[in-house]
């Protein structure tokens, strides 16, 4: 059983998540904030957050019968029958209990009992992190299931993840900072897409309306250049608005895994056999990551 719920914890997904904070950190880094205690609490957090979210994603599906014979992604634990429902939702709830535990202490760490009203407010984007994870498939009328995932990837991956983090360790918020958690938004957005990119012809048969779904698979592979161009640009914008060194643009080297990804998918005649493309843009996302954050403390 445990190496069933290891399964549906997805940790392939779990570099990708990381990439914001990592991201984060670096650039609190380069302003001498970096802690190591709230980096690690951090991390904790965020994974939390990410597993909370592949366990109801593997619940709302499963229940729904949109994972079924015709998935073509790995199997889930409730399709493959291993896991029942009620033992996945007992999961979900213990996971998201000790995730808002583990960030509750994040956020006393980082602003004490003198910056309470940050604390408050970081308290509420925790409880709309947790609820964000759950709705994607679960319950009725799931955002998932209308098309939206892509927006609150890219919000919480990107703006949130980075911003957010950033504001732990030094209390500023730099508007400036948008354009890196925006490389990482467009970055994530696209491991998105092209997940339903290889899922969409059972996605659309199960109801399951993602924005591949809806917007269908040409434009879709469209969309998918946009944003993987769109989080180079952003990126390259961000260090020669800010000029320093030339280390400031070693992210590059990220991008030309990205480039070649970008060429296989417009070669591609089948979205179904994109699926090892898929770690291939979660791991250059966290590539990109490291890179810049180096870049801009070397």
């Amino acid at each position: 059983m445990f190496n069933a719920f290891l399964k549906a914890a997805r940790l392939r997904t779990l570099p990708l998540s990381l990439s914001g904070i990592i991201l984060g950190s670096f650039l609190a880094a380069e302003e001498g904030a970096f802690q190591w205690s709230i980096c690690i609490l951090a991390m904790f957090t965020t994974v939390g957050f990410q597993v909370l979210s592949n366990f109801a994603n593997d619940y709302g599906d499963g229940v729904k019968g949109t994972d079924n014979h015709e998935r073509v992604g790995p199997q889930r634990g409730l399709q493959s029958g291993i896991i029942s429902p009620k033992q996945m939702l007992t999961a979900i709830k213990w996971t998201a209990a000790i995730t808002f535990c583990i960030a509750l202490g994040l956020l006393y760490l980082a602003f004490g009992k003198t910056h309470w009203n940050y604390f408050l407010l970081f308290v509420g984007l925790g409880i709309l992190c947790i609820a964000a994870a759950i709705k994607y498939t679960m319950g009725h009328n799931p955002y998932g299931y209308n098309g939206f995932g892509d927006v609150f990837v890219f919000l919480f991956f990107g703006w949130l993840a980075v911003v957010g983090s950033y504001f732990l360790y030094t209390k500023t918020f730099n508007w400036w900072l948008l354009m890196p958690a925006t490389s990482i938004g467009m970055l994530s957005a696209g491991v998105l897409n092209l997940n339903n990119l290889r899922d969409r012809k059972s996605d659309a048969s199960a109801g399951k309306n993602t924005l591949v779904v809806k917007i269908g698979e040409e434009f879709a592979k469209y969309y998918h250049y946009y944003l993987l161009i769109g989080a180079f640009f952003s990126a390259l914008l961000y260090g020669g608005a800010r000029p320093g060194k030339w280390t400031d643009f070693i992210f590059v080297i990220a991008f030309i895994p990205i480039f070649l990804h970008v060429r296989t998918v417009y070669q591609n005649k089948d979205a179904e056999l994109l699926d090892p493309e898929l770690k291939k843009l979660a791991l250059s996302t966290f590539l990109f990551a490291i890179l810049f954050g180096i870049g801009r403390i070397l």
